[in-house]
């Protein structure tokens, strides 16, 4: 992919958002918008979750990616408990995105106690989705979450 230029979109509101516009030669250009929707310490507020997403996200060309931290149904079958789903179901369904997910949990927690996988990463795109596959070799980053590859679909100018 040839990045036309970074767009920073937070202007100052939180580094938990990263968003680039690229272009292949003849096609639309597609927001890639990173999310790393991470709880601060001190206030327990989501920066991520203060950003205003309608406009972030382009009509007919945005993918939203990353670590979400949100359990939903919608996205994991697995999930017993919701917890910091709303907000996210609310972007999804403002801005007719499609979940790129399978199901397939992208993140593990092991303690004493007890073991845990569950969805945390997602990927959102208001374009037909191609693919999306989480990497078969585990934890390829040395992290407790999956590496995800996926690929939309592009539309010719």
């Amino acid at each position: 992919m040839v990045v036309d230029k970074w767009t920073d979109l937070r202007r100052g509101a939180n580094d938990d958002v990263m968003a680039t516009d690229g272009r292949r030669r003849g096609e639309k250009i597609t927001r890639i918008v990173n999310i790393y929707n991470q709880k601060e310490e001190r206030s327990g507020e989501r920066p991520a979750q203060k950003l205003d997403l309608q406009r972030v996200i382009r009509q007919g060309g945005t993918v939203l990616a990353g670590e979400f931290n949100a359990r939903s149904k919608r996205w994991d079958p697995r999930c017993q408990l919701q917890r910091g789903a709303t907000f996210w179901e609310g972007v999804i369904d403002e801005n007719g995105l499609e979940i790129g997910n399978d199901g397939w949990p992208t993140h593990h927690r092991t303690s004493e106690d007890q073991d845990d996988e569950s969805v945390l990463d997602l990927m959102l795109a208001n374009r037909p989705i191609v693919r999306w596959t989480k990497r078969a070799d585990d934890h390829a980053t040395g992290s407790d979450h999956e590496v995800i590859e996926w690929e939309v679909g592009v539309d010719r100018q």
